[in-house]
């Protein structure tokens, strides 16, 4: 049985875990007592791994509090430990506090049925995602019984929505007597970044002479520090900032309005449009234009191309143009 410790260091900050591994003498820092309780655990079990071959029986909550704290550890975003977390007291609620031996096909399948009676399917596929990546976790210390099956359930298709040239137009036309809005849009068009990253531009992000502008995700946290914009936006966006205060730093300093904005949609006869759908028309314009889903993909800074594909590209006219190559009136 291969030993893992934990110890502190004289005049050094946090806490070191300790062990043995191929004859040499091995150690890691971590900043506090609870990650290391849980780095010295996951060490032990992956020293002795051809000793423990049985489940080993946890409770709930400590389940729970480890696979947070893991999470921590590898770097996730506060957006997605919140999203974790929602499944897991949702699992809690609908089957109970297994613990790690109760936590069986029977537990999950009533849980993903009961939880499919509340929510649409793309939500429910969502926690099943959630969990499906708990219960790998589970697998991996020996929590829970390897045979457990977790399966996202097949969605309908449903069209994207995303502006065609001329709705684009009219929304630009009805936009010209609210300068800052229509500066949001053209943005949104032309980069395809979300309202909130839009709102955060700063004045020194900019990049004028070599048209980017470098930009960080409050969503995923994800930057980019030379984000291509069209030449046309960008000098539509140095008209904008031109007059002024040399003191300024925001891009926008005013609050978007939503009166206004609900006016824009009327005045285009698009009552239902949203801010996020001009993000959308941003990916299906460059599907349309043949543009790769690896390229369109780290534009959007999706995590997956599935997503991409799925709910930000219309790829209708797309697939109208592959139609009409086809030769029918030389046939007739």
């Amino acid at each position: 049985m291969k030993k893992v410790w934990i110890y502190k260091r004289k005049g050094v900050k946090g806490w070191w875990v300790g062990w043995y591994e191929s004859g040499k003498r091995k150690a890691k820092a971590l900043p506090t007592r609870k990650l290391a309780e849980h780095y010295c655990q996951l060490k032990y079990s992956q020293l002795n791994s051809d000793v423990f071959t049985g489940i080993v029986t946890i409770g709930w909550q400590q389940m729970v509090e480890e696979y947070r704290e893991s999470k921590k550890v590898q770097g996730v975003t506060e957006a997605t430990l919140y999203e974790i977390a929602l499944t897991l007291r949702h699992f809690e609620r609908l089957a109970g506090k297994c613990n790690s031996k109760q936590i069986v096909q029977n537990s999950i399948d009533k849980f993903i049925l009961q939880r499919g009676s509340e929510i649409k399917r793309s939500t429910l596929n969502k926690d099943i995602r959630n969990l499906r990546t708990f219960i790998n976790w589970c697998r991996k210390k020996r929590y829970v019984n390897s045979g457990i099956e977790i399966r996202e359930l097949k969605e309908d298709e449903r069209p994207v929505k995303s502006l065609n040239d001329a709705q684009v137009k009219k929304l630009m036309s009805v936009a010209e007597p609210y300068r800052s809005i229509k500066m949001r849009i053209l943005l949104a068009l032309g980069t395809g970044l979300r309202r909130g990253d839009i709102e955060s531009l700063k004045i020194s992000d900019i990049d004028f002479v070599n048209n980017y502008i470098t930009t960080a995700s409050k969503k995923t946290r994800k930057s980019m520090g030379s984000r291509p914009v069209p030449a046309e936006v960008m000098a539509e966006l140095r008209k904008y900032v031109s007059g002024f205060n040399p003191e300024q730093e925001k891009v926008f300093n005013d609050n978007f309005s939503q009166n206004k904005w609900e006016k824009m949609r009327k005045e285009v006869g698009l009552a239902d449009l949203r801010f996020h759908d001009l993000r959308k028309t941003f990916g299906s314009i460059l599907a349309q234009n043949g543009i790769s889903t690896a390229v369109t993909q780290k534009l959007l800074e999706h995590s997956s191309p599935d997503l991409t594909n799925k709910v930000y590209t219309n790829v209708d006219p797309v697939l109208r143009h592959a139609v009409d190559q086809i030769p029918v009136g030389d046939w007739l």
